[in-house]
């Protein structure tokens, strides 16, 4: 089994969402599918009732922070009940887009934390131009989970660890100007890590131009054995049970 713990697969972002899951299922990879509003998770609510291979993290991402209502927040605190819910995800912040909302961000991020610990389950986290009010608010809680598609230094990335979280390590490190993250993964121990293919984003630099899928999770796997000098097989066994462990799959 791989476990690929990041993934937007449902109809409202992938045309051909139920193919991909099928195809993963047929290479042995199970797929943790994200939803971001009401729409993306009564979607994956719905997937995941319908595969086995299909698990689900459900949560309010920042872009949805000047929306969400006192009602979802209650819909989604019901949500979280299901079974085959095992995170909170994909929450966070995210100034790159937009530093307007930046206390709305906090709230939103604040509240899925709050959800997080009623219901004791981790978090899939995002953080892009906001890796130090990330790191501060979450440290105020007492939760554990994924950094998403990683983007600090190496230095931060000890202190996600000490909070106990992974670093999500996608396809970013295939591509060739991205230094930092390859510098990350070297420097962290392969203990701390996950992989996940943020599909259909992300697409490592091997498929650059196409839709992301899991299936090529066999790069990042590759990227990550060649930087780290280990056989492949050893970076799919630990980061597997790595996935195991943190959403008790």
């Amino acid at each position: 089994m791989i476990i690929d713990t990041h993934c937007h697969i449902y109809n409202s972002e992938m045309e051909n969402a139920e193919e991909i899951i099928n195809e993963a299922a047929n290479n042995d990879i199970h797929i943790i599918l994200n939803g971001t509003d009401p729409i993306s998770n009564r979607e994956v609510l719905e997937l995941s009732s319908k595969y086995e291979n299909v698990h689900a993290a459900l949560g309010y991402f920042h872009s949805f922070a000047d929306e969400i209502t006192d009602e979802d927040i209650i819909l989604l605190d019901n949500q979280l009940s299901n079974d085959k819910v095992v995170a909170v995800g994909e929450i966070g912040l995210d100034y790159y887009h937009t530093k307007d909302n930046m206390d709305k961000q906090k709230e939103l991020f604040e509240k899925m934390l709050n959800l997080a610990e009623k219901h004791g389950l981790p978090v899939i986290v995002h953080s892009r131009k906001s890796m130090q009010d990330t790191f501060d608010i979450l440290k105020k809680h007492d939760v554990v989970g994924s950094m998403h598609c990683y983007q600090g230094s190496s230095e931060m990335a000890k202190e996600f660890v000490k909070l106990g979280f992974y670093m999500g390590i996608g396809g970013p490190i295939t591509h060739t100007n991205n230094k930092k993250i390859r510098k990350v993964v070297k420097e962290i121990d392969i203990n701390h890590m996950l992989v996940e293919t943020d599909s259909p984003y992300l697409t490592p630099e091997e498929k650059r131009g196409e839709k992301n899928t899991p299936l090529n999770l066999k790069y990042i796997i590759r990227k990550i054995a060649d930087e780290l000098g280990m056989g492949e097989d050893e970076v799919i066994e630990i980061t597997t049970e790595n996935a195991k462990k943190l959403f008790r799959i």
